[in-house]
């Protein structure tokens, strides 16, 4: 890869490579091949219930920052000890679902900040919620702002949002961390993403971190999928 190809640090540390791979053994190739676009990668449900925390650690042993994206969803003890647990494992994001309420909301941000503590660790695991998924074409944007307000007031640090919420969620909640899932280049295929949005479309809106899946890992050659999405988005606008 020659110089011109690398991002500029601010750029890759915008972006979040989706880890959706059956094993750790493919997890840690892909993120090795394509440590110079992302600083972060994202652990899902499917690496997580085939590999546990195991994934998480060795991950960040290998120098990302690990978005562990899980979606808590269940009765608020529940909820707050595996957020406990997965803040244990050095976890810097974590998703819990919105819409469980306002007590799971909380549970889960008392639980992150308890596991960061246990652990030790100077930087603390952010508690993300989602709160519609990408996948849901008729969401209301109501009902977004609804549930970011509700968890800015549970103490989460940010939000999982369409590009079109982004607007919205900021006014509503301003300093909240927002995350974009379901971003394609344009003219790219949208697969389940009903409410996909490009990656410069997302960074102009205000979005602090995309989430970049399909389009770079099922690519043919995904170091040259990856390099022409950070070609197409030059430099960024600061957070």
């Amino acid at each position: 890869m020659t110089d011109l190809a690398k991002p500029e640090p601010a750029v890759r540390e915008r972006l979040c490579l989706a880890l959706d791979v059956p094993d750790l053994a493919a997890a840690r190739r892909l993120a090795a091949d394509l440590r110079p676009f992302f600083a972060v990668v994202k652990v899902g449900l499917e690496l997580y219930v085939a590999e546990g925390p195991e994934a998480v650690v060795s991950l960040r042993e290998g120098g990302f920052d690990v978005f562990v994206d899980l979606k808590l969803h269940d009765i608020p003890t529940t909820v707050g000890r595996a957020a406990r647990a997965i803040a244990r494992t050095g976890a810097r994001y974590a998703t819990v679902h919105a819409a469980g309420g306002a007590p799971m909301l909380a549970a889960a941000a008392e639980g992150f900040a308890e596991g960061t503590s246990e652990a030790d660790r100077a930087t603390p695991t952010i508690g993300l919620a989602v709160t519609v998924l990408t996948s849901e074409a008729d969401a209301a944007p109501a009902l977004v702002v609804e549930r970011s307000v509700a968890a800015a007031r549970a103490g989460l640090g940010g939000v999982i949002c369409a590009v079109g919420d982004i607007g919205p969620v900021r006014a509503a909640v301003p300093g909240m961390i927002t995350v974009v899932p379901g971003v394609r280049p344009a003219g790219a295929s949208r697969d389940d993403q009903a409410r996909a949005g490009t990656p410069q479309e997302a960074l102009r809106a205000g979005a602090d971190l995309l989430v970049i899946g399909r389009v770079v890992t099922r690519a043919e050659d995904p170091v040259a999928a990856a390099a022409g999405l950070v070609e197409a988005l030059g430099s960024v606008p600061p957070r």
